[in-house]
């Protein structure tokens, strides 16, 4: 919705008739969504040399005009980017009541430089730098009560280099455009221009206040109240002891409540700056959290004495139809997203959108505020000009944890000392990937990180870059394993992933496709519009502050379970969890689920890092469950995470289904020279005798082309011999061979079902390569593999973990329940071709049993065995992904799989630099094991 009149707001506070308040006009909008109409003129690119009209705040290409530039046009041969200007026009009005006032216009951020223009007269030096707030005094430019006029001139790309190659020449998407709300400001005469607070956990309170002009035996009267309107503290009178603008004050109030990410506790502090006579001149009022942060060398961080980890994530300002124009509902959005997914911290590459740092203060995230520099630094002149501006916006949130001078090369070193210039609580000052300041902030480490780093080093650890996530990469993928083996070491102190969303911009110049320039910003771990992908649920549990000790149900068990209180401030005793039992019938049984009860777990008290048990009471009917449910939501009532755990497994499940299903009927084996054919109830299954392959599958409606297999996948064997047997009331072919598989015996019963049971042994003999089958051998997928042709798949209903696909190092995050899906073909992160989550190709875990959905040939398979992956067809490739670059690992042949190992997925790095549970499998079977069993059951009725 677009606002062509924007009513006045107050900043932090409702209107006060004694206008001793600061008072704030927009001119623009709010932000996407909300936003103005003014004039402009652009210079080249789309819709250019004309003027016409532009919707503010906005990013200029993505209202139809400029070109489009990804910041890495360097690595292309031949190409420059984009440098287009925009001049923009608006007549606006200033209140009557503002005559005597200082009055100031603002912009939250314009891309890049800017000039500014009142009535015709330049309102200050042309700004340079594309995300900071800037403002100009125009009291003496502009005329209360009257119409004044409004020009800006945004250059896209900077007249200093340094500036140019620390933003625009980076990883990312550069647009143009005042891409952030203006507004202008008014406040008294006398006022203070700037506070800046430390807010300590003890209630102390320490302010460095900037006066406009100097005051004779003034004072400051200070009071807070909490937001939630409960209770009131009582106003401290403050005299102010020193000469000249710059004023200092301290005082302590009892009993507040300091504030942290499991606990954001804010308080509404008013300052009132009156004069000898206590006369009102200003009154100044913000959102505070007391909490004390501090650096400890060769130790961590700590806020209020307790140290952190930061499970965090790198963020970008941005989105699809606004560039970096975003909005209020899209920082909270996010954020509570990024609460969902259990993460407590977050970086950004620049100084984010304001309304999302008050987002993170609210509701409880640990923030990386960022002076830009993307593997360049700002020269010092414009650094310390852009240092300052970051620093009198952010300084006052108490969300903010540290200040980060650049990344991966982007440090001005001239620039650390100043930072405490501006923060009297003295954050401390990291350089992100860089072994800076006592914290190695090393991007992208390998599992073992190395020697003199963690392994064996004194430095704080604390990647602010790992698991980087291009397309499906990374991410959830191995990070169980990081996480477990960084979390053992007292020097961590947490770790950042690459990245949060697939910055894919809705290209106004390609008809909307959407468009994440290839390989370079298809990052994230949810997509543009906030899907979110498998490792979503990855993260969440294995980030998840209460941790299950592994766990199996069986007839022993008696309701208890081991647990970690993985919280930094919460006792579990505060939190809640809550159990489901569910019934799941296969569709032998008419494919169903049914709660058979719920209830609560018990939490004893375990303090943050100590290790206890939970119980639950067992209802009379709990092992004739199928699943058990566990839920568990915090102090607040939020969701944490759920796990779940079978309660039968799949071979009594299978009998239990099947059972009351006759025995009785006729099966008929027919044999010719070179074809085996069992056939029952409508279903014909042919073999063939040279390899032991199924050939053909018919029912009463026609062929099943499930064929080409079984095809052994992960061993070497050779095919012996077969034979066909005729029973009672069922018929075998039994298919022999040498090497990885001793046998595979294939059963129809009477109800057309067709029983495979397949022995992996090692089976000596054959000649060269037989010998020792399984000794310990590298393993990457291991199984049977099947044909069935993609065009023919409708869907999937299953009963097993899911709904979302896994890799060998990311299967947690799936549950066991039943699940359906209709047929996709998402390449995940490839948003230009249209995204459904979750993929529908992929290996599938724990597989009870499968209903593949078929206009033409549907059929169902069940597991007798624990543990079987079921591959369901092959994804695609990113098509653009980087040329000679495979993004995945290589799929069994064939189209539908049973496996017992399935690959890892690499992240950045390699799968050899990552965990244990991202390494090739291995299986030793020696002489007098009982082998390896698989058993699957087969309908192919129609």
């Amino acid at each position: 919705m677009k606002h062509q009149l924007i009513t006045y707001l107050l900043l932090l506070t409702c209107f006060c008739a004694t206008g001793q308040q600061t008072e704030r006009q927009y001119l623009s909008g709010t932000g996407l969504g909300n936003t103005v109409t003014w004039d402009f003129y652009c210079s080249a690119g789309q819709n250019s040399q004309k003027w016409s009209q532009i919707e503010v705040p906005s990013q200029w290409e993505l209202q139809g005009f400029g070109e489009y530039t990804y910041g890495r046009w360097y690595k292309k041969k031949g190409v420059e980017p984009s440098k287009e200007t925009g001049t923009y026009k608006y007549s606006f009005k200033v209140p009557k009541k503002w005559s005597g006032q200082q009055i100031s216009i603002v912009f939250e951020g314009a891309m890049t430089d800017t000039e500014v223009f009142i009535n015709g007269e330049k309102a200050g030096e042309m700004h340079q730098g594309g995300f900071y707030r800037f403002s100009y005094d125009i009291t003496h430019k502009i005329t209360t009560g009257k119409k004044n006029d409004l020009k800006v001139i945004v250059h896209k790309h900077s007249a200093n280099n340094s500036i140019n190659n620390a933003e625009r020449k980076a990883d990312w998407w550069t647009f143009g455009g005042i891409y952030r709300p203006v507004y202008l400001e008014a406040k008294p005469k006398t006022a203070m221009n700037h506070v800046a607070l430390d807010a300590k956990a003890d209630g102390s309170l320490n302010a460095d206040i900037d006066l406009s002009e100097e005051i004779k035996s003034g004072k400051i009267i200070a009071s807070i109240e909490p937001l939630t309107g409960k209770g009131k503290f009582a106003s401290k009178t403050i005299p102010l002891t020193l000469n000249g603008k710059k004023q200092h004050i301290s005082t302590k109030w009892k009993d507040v409540i300091s504030w942290n990410p499991e606990n954001p506790q804010l308080y509404k502090l008013h300052l009132k700056l009156t004069d000898q006579n206590n006369k009102t001149l200003h009154e100044w009022s913000s959102r505070i959290g007391f909490r004390t942060v501090e650096f400890r060398a060769k130790d961590g961080i700590y806020v209020n004495d307790t140290k952190i980890v930061m499970k965090g994530i790198n963020r970008h300002s941005f989105y699809p139809e606004g560039g970096r124009t975003t909005n209020r509902e899209i920082s909270k959005s996010d954020a509570l997203l990024l609460k969902e997914m259990n993460i407590n911290a977050v970086r950004f590459h620049y100084p984010p959108d304001q309304h999302f740092l008050d987002m993170c203060d609210s509701i409880g995230l640990f923030v990386v505020d960022e002076l830009a520099g993307w593997q360049n630094c700002y020269d010092t002149e414009v650094g310390s000009k852009l240092q300052k501006e970051m620093l009198t916006r952010d300084v006052n949130h108490p969300c903010i944890v540290l200040w980060s001078n650049g990344n991966e090369g982007g440090w001005n070193y001239d620039l650390d000392q100043h930072f405490a210039d501006y923060d009297p609580q003295n954050r401390h000052v990291i350089h992100p990937w860089a072994d800076f300041n006592g914290i190695d902030a090393h991007h992208y480490p390998a599992y073992l990180t190395g020697v003199a780093r963690l392994t064996n080093g004194y430095k704080v650890f604390m990647p602010t870059e790992f698991m980087h996530g291009m397309y499906d990469q990374g991410l959830g993928a191995g990070l169980e394993d990081f996480w477990d083996n960084w979390t053992s070491h007292p020097l961590f102190a947490g770790a950042f992933m690459w990245s949060f969303a697939d910055n894919a911009v809705k290209r106004t110049d390609k008809n909307g496709i959407l468009d994440s320039d290839d390989f370079r910003a298809p990052d994230g771990i949810v997509g543009p519009y906030r899907e979110k992908e498998g490792s979503v649920f990855t993260v969440r549990e294995v980030w998840a502050p209460i941790q299950f000790k592994k766990l199996y149900i069986t007839p022993s068990f008696n309701g208890k379970f081991t647990l970690s209180n993985k919280f930094l401030y919460t006792n579990l005793k505060d939190c809640k969890m809550t159990y489901q039992l569910y019934k799941i019938n296969s569709p032998l049984k008419g494919s169903k689920k049914e709660i058979l009860g719920k209830g609560i777990v018990s939490l004893p008290q375990i303090d943050p890092g100590e290790t206890g048990f939970a119980k639950m009471e067992l209802p009379a009917d709990f092992f004739d469950a199928t699943v058990l449910e566990i839920e568990a939501f915090d102090p607040a009532g939020h969701k944490i995470c759920n796990w779940s755990w079978p309660v039968k497994y799949a071979g009594e499940y299978f009998k239990l289904q099947h059972a009351g299903k006759t025995a009785d009927g006729d099966v008929k084996l027919t044999e010719t020279d070179s074809i085996t054919t069992l056939e029952a109830n409508g279903v014909s299954v042919s073999f063939n005798q040279q390899n032991g392959q199924i050939l053909q599958v018919k029912n009463k409606k026609g062929i099943v082309p499930f064929t080409n297999g079984p095809v052994a996948v992960g061993m070497k064997i050779q095919y012996k011999e077969c034979y066909a047997k005729q029973n009672l009331h069922s018929a075998q072919f039994v298919a022999k061979y040498l090497g990885g598989i001793d046998s595979i015996v294939w059963t129809m019963d009477a109800q057309g079902l067709l029983n495979m049971n397949a022995v992996m042994l090692n089976r000596a003999g054959g000649g060269k390569g037989f010998d020792d089958a399984f000794t310990d051998n590298e393993i990457n997928n291991f199984g049977l593999t099947f044909s069935y042709p993609e065009k023919i798949v409708k869907g999937m209903e299953w009963f097993g973990r899911g709904p979302y696909r896994v890799w060998k190092n990311r299967v947690k995050g799936t549950n066991y329940d039943l699940w359906q899906k209709d047929y996709n073909n998402t390449i995940t992160g490839e948003s230009e071709y249209g995204l459904t989550y979750p993929e529908f190709k992929g290996f599938h875990a724990n597989l009870y049993w499968a209903a593949i959905l078929s206009d033409e040939a549907p059929f169902t398979v069940y597991s007798e065995s624990d543990g079987v992956f079921l591959r369901m067809l092959t994804p695609e490739e990113p098509k653009g992904r980087m040329e000679g670059r495979h993004t995945m690992p290589v799929f069994p042949s064939g189209d539908i799989s049973f496996l017992y190992d399935i690959p890892a997925i690499q992240s950045f790095k390699p799968i050899s630099m990552q965990g244990p549970h991202s390494q090739p499998g291995n299986i030793r079977i020696k002489v007098g094991d009982e082998g390896i069993r698989m058993i699957l059951d087969f309908d192919f009725k129609e």
